[in-house]
């Protein structure tokens, strides 16, 4: 169970129901959770033993914390969001433990430009992405130790930042949700004494330590709403959908052999759930509740009993422990609900199998690598890699390189919004695609044309309204449409007019590597792109290796002769060793008109 400061973890939880709100029917259930909550609180007051205080705090807390959870899960609207496939790179190794050293010899380190001349940022960067919260699938955990210096000196990891430590500082990025692993040397600042970051000693040498776990074996179950209350077994792996509704599943798992003495302590999750809804794809997951009504029951007697206590005692904590250790003894199973955005058609469950495993512990000595997004330097700089690596989103990103007239019209979607009558606007929104990277910022200007009419007596559109200029506003590259309501002389109804959609011609051609044309050039696993003759405005080059499979790309860099100048050479990395080049150029850009009537919010009257 995920246990926290009590008042952290509210927190924390109230801020993500006020983001996604709460219909009105939600309301009773919202009312009963704060009540909970208050008298849980000013219970905590009553307390007088520190240390009971703190473990009635954090377990009850906690409690709270779920039963929050599953109300915001509930209770959130089921709007279809797609993701990826989590195990789709366990398709491309032989074994779960190839995996794992692909996993820890393909991190580097990334020094990254940063704001402050008394700031230098760290980026570990791993081969494998995952979108949040998704993470490598497998329990892992790195912790970083020093940093070592240009002038030899060692600053040890902190995990915090202290304004009273007057040296070099190795702590964690602060407000770093997208990457919690990147760190940042603060080197002390001197009031009235101005250092540039370059005089500054500057990081050489990363180290740490890595761990990850390896299952022997992972198994796939693929469920549809036939399964519901059977049973289905694999080997030593038996699996039973207790529940399959509209944007959730029930789960439950048991295992007849135990698991491995050396990863018994952890208690890893064996259960990855995904779900596809009628198209196919992957739905992204909206969250996932872990702990069972017989385990929630137990925690909440637990919590009882700690509430009957006057002061702390290690007599009770062995008791508490005791107890804890014979309940999870005799749960032979283990539940996950397991939430999507989006209706679920079929389920994919894959079982890590623990009951043997291999960990893997691994010292870090990692060297501080510097790659700019832009580059003044005339050379190419090696980035060698020991593995190699696939972009299983390739495929699918590239299918839109022929995406035709009809394709981007019916991906529109139109949205608008009154609330401010000043900027009262509309909205034409498409998926972002492959298409779209390749328009460029060479689009033409277009005529928009645009007219708002009132409505007659029956609802619907009626005259055309006489405006000023300045009336509205058509900004044809966001697609978005922008009116004062304040300079109509009567309130539209009706908005009737075209906005232009760009869509590029795409010709693609595949190349060995071994008989490259001029201006580009394969080093290793660096492809070397001439600017001058495949300007990155619109060209796009995707490599394969002999297996056929996309190479995922590391990074790129654009070399200019001057800053902010234009681009000589561009570099793009790649993740194993490339045999063949796709390339994709923007033969011409196409400029569309999307005829629209749109049917108006009415302001709210005041």
């Amino acid at each position: 169970m995920d246990v926290r400061s009590p008042l952290a973890s509210l927190g924390l939880c109230v801020a993500l129901l006020a983001a996604s709100g709460c219909s009105p029917s939600d309301e009773h259930k919202q009312a009963t959770l704060e009540e909970k909550t208050a008298q849980f609180e000013q219970s905590l007051d009553t307390i007088q033993d520190p240390r009971l205080k703190e473990a009635v705090g954090e377990l009850g807390g906690s409690l709270l914390l779920l039963e929050r959870a599953r109300i915001k899960l509930d209770t959130r609207p089921v709007e279809t969001e797609y993701g990826e496939n989590a195990l789709a790179v366990l398709a491309h190794y032989p074994t779960p433990q190839a995996l794992v050293d692909t996993y820890i010899n393909g991190l580097f380190v990334l020094r990254k430009n940063s704001h402050s001349d008394y700031l230098t940022d760290l980026q570990p960067v791993f081969p494998f992405s995952f979108n949040m919260p998704d993470q490598f699938p497998f329990p892992h955990g790195l912790e970083w130790q020093s940093v070592t210096l240009s002038n030899n000196k060692i600053i040890p990891f902190q995990p915090e930042w202290s304004e009273t430590d007057p040296g070099i500082q190795l702590s964690p990025s602060s407000s770093n949700l997208t990457n919690p692993d990147d760190l940042t040397v603060t080197y002390p600042f001197i009031e009235g004494i101005e250092t540039d970051n370059k005089s500054q000693p500057q990081p050489v040498m990363l180290k740490g330590q890595v761990e990850v776990i390896a299952p022997s074996k992972v198994l796939a179950f693929d469920l549809t709403r036939q399964d519901v209350g059977q049973k289905r077994t694999q080997e030593n792996i038996t699996l039973t959908l207790l529940a399959l509704e509209n944007n959730y599943a029930e789960i439950e798992l048991s295992n007849t052999s135990p698991l491995a003495p050396q990863v018994a302590d952890e208690s890893p999750n064996p259960l990855l759930v995904q779900a596809r809804d009628t198209t196919g794809q992957f739905l992204s997951r909206s969250g996932s509740i872990n702990e069972s009504a017989a385990q929630v029951a137990f925690y909440e007697q637990q919590l009882a009993q700690m509430r009957k206590q006057n002061t702390w005692s290690e007599a009770f904590e062995k008791q508490l422990e005791d107890a804890q250790k014979a309940f999870e003894q005799k749960q032979a199973s283990h539940y996950a609900k397991v939430y999507f955005n989006g209706v679920i058609d079929t389920l994919q469950v894959n079982v890590l199998d623990f009951s043997d495993a291999t960990v893997t512990h691994k010292d870090l000595e990692l060297p501080v690598r510097r790659f700019d997004k832009n580059s003044l330097e005339k050379t190419v700089q090696g980035l060698p890699m020991p593995v190699t690596v696939y972009d299983d989103q390739a495929a699918d990103w590239l299918k839109s390189a022929t995406l035709s007239e009809d394709q981007l019209k019916s991906s529109i979607t139109i949205s608008q919004s009154v609330e401010d009558a000043s900027a009262a606007h509309i909205t034409f929104d498409h998926p972002f695609t492959f298409n779209d990277d390749l328009v460029g910022s060479t689009r033409t200007s277009s005529d928009a044309p645009l007219t708002f009419f009132t409505a007659d007596d029956e609802g619907n559109r009626g005259e055309p309204i006489e405006l000023p200029t300045e009336a509205f506003e058509v900004d044809p590259w966001r697609g978005a449409i922008t009116y004062d309501l304040n300079l109509f002389p009567e309130t539209p109804a009706y908005a009737v007019g075209s906005i232009p959609l760009f869509l590029a011609t795409i010709e693609k051609n595949t190349l060995d590597t071994t008989h490259l044309p001029k201006g580009l050039l394969l080093k290793d696993n660096a492809l070397i792109v001439d600017q001058a003759l495949f300007p990155s405005d619109s060209w796009r080059f995707f490599a394969k290796d002999a297996s056929g499979n996309y190479l995922k790309e590391i990074l790129g860099v654009s070399h200019r002769a001057e800053e902010y100048g234009t681009a000589l050479f561009d570099v793009h990395y790649f993740y194993g060793q490339p045999t063949v080049l796709e390339t994709y150029q923007r033969t011409a850009l196409n400029t569309l008109q999307y005829g629209f009537e749109v049917k108006l919010d009415k302001p709210e009257t005041k």
